[in-house]
C-alpha cells in the first residue's frame, strides 16, 4: 500500500516556479479527488523508479488546485492530477490523470 502525500496548499509563486534550477515535477490536484488518489500509486512508482535509475535529482511539488489558485490557473490545469515536467522552469511535457507507472516513468524520461 502507498502513502497517499498531500497537497501544499500553499502553492509557491509563478516567477518563483519559472526560476526553479535542474528538474521540477509539478502535480497539481487535491487531497479529495479520487483521480489523484486513484493516481497515487502509479506516480509514486515511477518517482521511485526514477530515482533509482537517474542520476540527477528531480524536485517533486504537490499544488493543491482549484477554482482561483492562481499557479493552476497559470499552467491551464483543466483536470486532476495534471503533472507537468519543468526543465530548468521550462515546461517540457505534461500529463493528465495517469493510471499506469509506465506513462509517468515516460515523462520523466523527457527530463
Amino acid at each position: 500500500m502507498h502513502d497517499i502525500p498531500s497537497y501544499s496548499p500553499q502553492a509557491p509563486e509563478r516567477a518563483e516556479v519559472d526560476a526553479l534550477p535542474g528538474l521540477t515535477l509539478l502535480q497539481f490536484g487535491t487531497d479529495w479527488c479520487g483521480h489523484c488518489q486513484a493516481a497515487a500509486p502509479a506516480v509514486a512508482e515511477a518517482l521511485q523508479a526514477s530515482a533509482a535509475t537517474s542520476a540527477s535529482a528531480l524536485r517533486h511539488l504537490l499544488v493543491e488546485d482549484g477554482p482561483g489558485r492562481p499557479l493552476g490557473r497559470s499552467f491551464r490545469v483543466k483536470l486532476w492530477p495534471t503533472l507537468i515536467l519543468l526543465r530548468d522552469g521550462q515546461e517540457v511535457d505534461r500529463l493528465v490523470r495517469p493510471t499506469e507507472a509506465a506513462a509517468v516513468a515516460r515523462l520523466l524520461a523527457q527530463g
